[in-house]
């Protein structure tokens, strides 16, 4: 499960159904396919032997990489042990089979290929937004210029630091990179002009 909101009912479901028995179910609560470190995986795969069969709900609870679900589908041949996923492409996949090592081989392909097209879509979004001077989301600034100006001539006519940080909202220290800032970007003006 990628995050702990996910339900895990219904992939619990999907396993019994295809002969999983309960206490062979293995979950990660919170933990993505993408990550390495998935401990519930770990004891998955060191739990399977020879003759055995790993089966999976959906092919991206392998991991998001071709090259690494296909060495995890080759390491678990060497072992003699089967990979079955549930609900590829309509229909399960059991690469015990001709058949369905292809197939997987090309599904893990195509989940691959389906991440980058989105991770590329979001970039082309980003840069538009970004050359469009549109706001791309974020931590936004609370504080203007003006204020961490005013927060400094404040402090210098011989207000506490801390009583003017607390009165804004914010930590002394993070007044003080606010105001370092300020000076950096006038600073930076003076040098050009």
């Amino acid at each position: 499960m990628s995050t702990r909101a996910q339900d895990t009912d219904r992939q619990i479901a999907d396993l019994l159904a295809a002969g999983v028995r309960r206490d062979d179910l293995y979950v990660d609560h919170g933990v993505s396919g993408a990550h390495a470190r998935r401990p519930q995986f770990g004891k998955a795969l060191e739990a399977v032997h020879a003759d055995d069969t790993l089966i999976v709900t959906t092919l991206d609870r392998l991991g998001r990489s071709t090259s690494n679900m296909l060495a995890l589908a080759d390491e678990l041949r060497a072992q003699k042990v089967n990979l079955r996923v549930l609900n590829l492409g309509g229909g399960n996949v059991d690469t015990g089979t001709p058949m369905g090592s292809t197939v997987f081989t090309v599904m893990a392909a195509l989940a691959q290929m389906e991440l980058e097209i989105k991770r590329e879509r979001v970039n082309d979004s980003n840069t538009k937004r970004r050359d469009a001077g549109m706001d791309l989301g974020g931590r936004r600034p609370v504080f203007s210029d003006s204020q961490i100006a005013n927060a400094r001539r404040l402090i210098e006519q011989g207000q506490p630091a801390s009583h003017v940080a607390r009165d804004l909202g914010m930590s002394r220290a993070t007044l003080y990179r606010r105001i370092a800032h300020l000076e950096a970007q006038q600073w930076v003006i003076t040098q050009q002009g």
